[in-house]
């Protein structure tokens, strides 16, 4: 299955598709049964690797 990452504007990254998401660690983030993620691109979310739509608040603009 392809799986499709958008950069939303002033937003995270969207990936659409059945993905494996580790953090720093290297530990595997439960992603099952979600057919789509969004992670952060702000930097500011408090559910990072994950978007919790705090971008809003800090007015973040992407390059």
């Amino acid at each position: 299955m392809t799986v499709k990452i958008s950069a939303r504007p002033n937003g995270p990254y969207l990936i659409e598709g059945e993905c494996e998401v580790y953090d720093p660690s290297g530990k595997k983030l439960d992603t099952t049964g979600k057919p789509k993620i969004a992670l952060c691109r702000c930097g500011h979310s408090s559910t990072k690797p994950f978007c919790d739509g705090t971008h809003n608040k800090v007015g973040f603009q992407a390059t």
